[in-house]
């Protein structure tokens, strides 16, 4: 199977374990191969029910309810950053090779991170059923595919709103999270966010490499492209305290997100 139906097949994957195996299946082979189009929107299963997020329920961790919802949340974003990582590879290595960068190595870094975060959803599925419950008994809502769709059109826009600002966000509020479900006695889900927080600072990576790289070939500076970007094709604002010294590690420095930094914020949680 070729790199593009290998990218398709995760995205028309319904089911959560064939979407996962797919994603841990799949090679970024070399050659080339006809096009193929992703779809406006991923198979997903027929739950859970989507909710605004204003809706989506909270619940406090130091209850069995409130970790089954954060864990349901977690696992949730973790299956749209699955398919947000192959969408990336299979909409937008023709446009990273047409701005003379190398589409091949674009696929192959977006390939792994798919399947990073399919290990990541795995994960968090079998914290929910060690815990009696499993995905899709709860609400969920669909932000990030809706920042997915908002940015179908531009590589450049999509790098920087996928993992520059959403993936970014999970780095500032990752750790303090897995400090709460310690703090409740919950070492083994907060063991399974320390996993998650490390990759995910790799993800940041990632994502601000191709910017930065597609800023170079443009011309363009990247700090002033990515703050227009975010914000015209960002729904809201990043959100302070960020975790500068995670987002350092990624690449992504204090000077990118500055503007949106309030002076009067508490210190996020950082490691």
């Amino acid at each position: 199977m070729g790199w593009r139906a290998a990218a398709l097949a995760v995205l028309q994957a319904a089911g959560t374990e064939e979407k996962c195996a797919a994603a841990m299946a799949a090679r970024a082979s070399s050659g080339p191969e006809p096009p193929l189009a992703p779809p406006a929107r991923p198979a997903r299963p027929a739950e859970p029910p989507l909710i605004l997020p204003r809706d989506a329920p909270r619940r406090r961790l130091g209850s069995v309810e409130g970790r089954i919802a954060l864990l349901h949340a977690l696992a949730h974003i973790e299956l749209n950053a699955v398919d947000l990582a192959f969408d990336i590879a299979l909409r937008f290595a023709d446009e990273a090779a047409a701005a003379g960068l190398d589409a091949q190595a674009f696929v192959a870094e977006w390939f792994k991170v798919g399947c990073e975060e399919a290990a990541h959803f795995l994960m968090l599925d079998n914290r929910l059923r060690a815990l009696d419950a499993r995905y899709g008994a709860l609400p969920a809502h669909d932000g990030l595919w809706e920042a997915a769709e908002a940015t179908a059109d531009s590589l450049l826009a999509r790098l920087a709103i996928a993992p520059m600002v959403l993936e970014a966000r999970g780095l500032d509020v990752t750790p303090g999270m897995a400090d709460r479900l310690a703090a409740a006695g919950d070492f083994e889900s907060a063991r399974a966010l320390e996993t998650i927080y490390a990759d995910e600072i790799g993800h940041v990576a990632v994502g601000v490499r191709w910017f930065e790289a597609l800023c170079a070939v443009r011309g363009l500076d990247p700090r002033e492209t990515f703050a227009g970007l975010v914000e015209s094709r960002f729904r809201g604002r990043p959100k302070p305290p960020f975790n500068a010294p995670g987002r350092r590690t990624a690449g992504m420095g204090p000077d990118y997100y500055a503007r949106w930094n309030d002076p009067c914020a508490a210190p996020a949680d950082r490691r």
